[in-house]
């Protein structure tokens, strides 16, 4: 769909068997008058947040540790458990502006490792290992070699690492997509790409939805909904916020960080 097109929906013109994208987006003013980013819920772009961020951590890099990591949550449950100042809390989505995201990926030589353990094996990318393997050619990379080869699922486990700012915060909360929603989201990247849309230009909502594998076990299906377009200048801060953000960004650790919080 052409730009023009999008917008054309965005103002309600459209009709509304348009592509899936452009029919789960919320209406917004076409008016020539664009709106000031000092209105903007996003206080990210709208204040000094990486002044404050640098004052605070003493302008030391950040690790990916040190970020509210959101999990899959287990037993084919549809809410996420995203921790608070007050205490973990229930959502039944989550939305904001993807910053950033990576695809990770470990190996652990046992079956059932014991959280914390570092994989003997990991990627940032799910291209090529750590030290320097191509993991398309990896044999741990083949369906089938779960538990000691008694498994469907690969014994080198994908994920991704998206990095999440909402309304009304400064930093991004990680939200990890598990390989089970890894084809949902490339999807999703794939869906924006041909609206020519950039990742950082949209507010995306993301949900749980229950299924059932192959043995009859209940899990939780990631859905991701582009729900509004940010405005011109909305969209120029949050590239130049997401650029700034990379740089703070300890990637001496980062890689392995996010290779290892697969589990």
């Amino acid at each position: 769909m052409e730009n023009t097109a999008l917008k054309d929906h965005l103002s309600g013109q459209i009709n509304k068997q348009q592509t899936e994208i452009a029919s789960n987006i919320t209406p917004i003013s076409t008016s020539t008058e664009v709106a000031s980013i000092n209105n903007s819920e996003f206080i990210a772009l709208t204040s000094n947040a990486l002044d404050v961020i640098g004052e605070n951590l003493k302008n030391r890099q950040l690790s990916p540790a040190l970020f509210d990591t959101i999990k899959a949550p287990s037993g084919g449950i549809t809410s996420f458990t995203v921790p608070s100042i007050g205490g973990d809390v229930m959502e039944k989505e989550l939305s904001g502006i993807i910053l950033d995201y990576t695809t990770p990926r470990a190996y652990w030589d046992t079956p059932d490792p014991v959280e914390g353990t570092p994989p003997i094996c990991y990627s940032p990318n799910s291209l090529v290992s750590h030290d320097g393997k191509i993991c398309a050619q990896c044999p741990n990379n083949e369906f089938g070699t779960t538990d000691n080869g008694n498994g469907n699922g690969k014994a080198c486990k994908e994920s991704v690492s998206v990095f999440l700012l909402q309304s009304g915060k400064i930093l991004p909360i990680i939200v990890r997509v598990p390989v089970s929603s890894k084809t949902a989201y490339m999807r999703y990247m794939t869906r924006l790409v041909g609206n020519m849309i950039s990742v950082t230009g949209v507010v995306t909502k993301i949900t749980l939805e229950k299924a059932t594998n192959k043995t009859g076990q209940p899990y939780a299906v990631y859905r991701f909904e582009a729900v509004r377009l940010l405005n011109s200048d909305e969209a120029a801060a949050a590239k130049a916020f997401s650029n700034k953000f990379s740089e703070l960004i300890d990637t001496t650790v980062a890689d392995t960080e996010l290779a290892e919080d697969s589990l």
